[in-house]
């Protein structure tokens, strides 16, 4: 468990200086300039990512239940889950999902999180999935008390929305269909 808590708190902040730290972040960015702060801020990522990647593997081996979840809380979990893959590419493709969510990967992470809480009840299970919940929580806090970043314009449209929706669904569908199962060692209809 100490290695995904440790993940965590390197991963989550790291993500989390923009609205804890904003004058020491501004200050580090205007020293090193962007490309060097980017850099080291993606590879500090990368460190937290893998050790609350390892962590949550190890921490696994040693469940310890603290609820068992009602099978129809998997059945949620995966209703939930549909519009989260959506929701993350809207991030990247903006168009009317984007400007009605306004923070779009903010929403995935509350939605994809909720969910998997709903399903599961060991310790790293509420570990992992109530500090990506509370993190995600705080920065969607933050960013309303906060002056966003000036963020270049890009085109917008109905294609984009399109495109979000179906590539997020067919990932989705992956997901289910076996992927969660290859990268996790789970698949999320084990419980049906």
């Amino acid at each position: 468990m100490t290695l995904l808590i440790l993940g965590l708190l390197i991963f989550l902040g790291v993500h989390s200086v923009s609205f804890l730290a904003p004058a020491w972040r501004e200050q580090t960015l205007a020293r090193l300039g962007r490309p060097a702060w980017q850099g080291l801020y993606s590879l500090v990522s990368l460190v937290g990512f893998v050790l609350l990647i390892w962590g949550y593997g190890l921490a696994r081996t040693q469940t310890v239940p603290v609820y068992v979840p009602p099978i129809w809380t998997s059945h949620l979990a995966l209703l939930l889950m549909l519009p989260v893959f959506p929701l993350l590419l809207a991030t990247y493709l903006p168009g009317r999902i984007k400007t009605a969510v306004q923070h779009p990967m903010l929403a995935a992470v509350k939605v994809w999180a909720l969910a998997h809480l709903l399903a599961n009840g060991n310790l790293h299970d509420l570990v992992l999935f109530g500090a990506f919940l509370a993190w995600a929580v705080a920065s969607r806090i933050s960013l309303k008390r906060r002056t966003p970043p000036p963020v270049p314009e890009v085109a917008r449209g109905k294609a984009n929305d399109l495109i979000a929706v179906v590539s997020g669904l067919l990932l989705y569908a992956a997901f289910i269909g076996g992927v969660h199962a290859w990268l996790i060692g789970v698949s999320p209809l084990v419980r049906m």
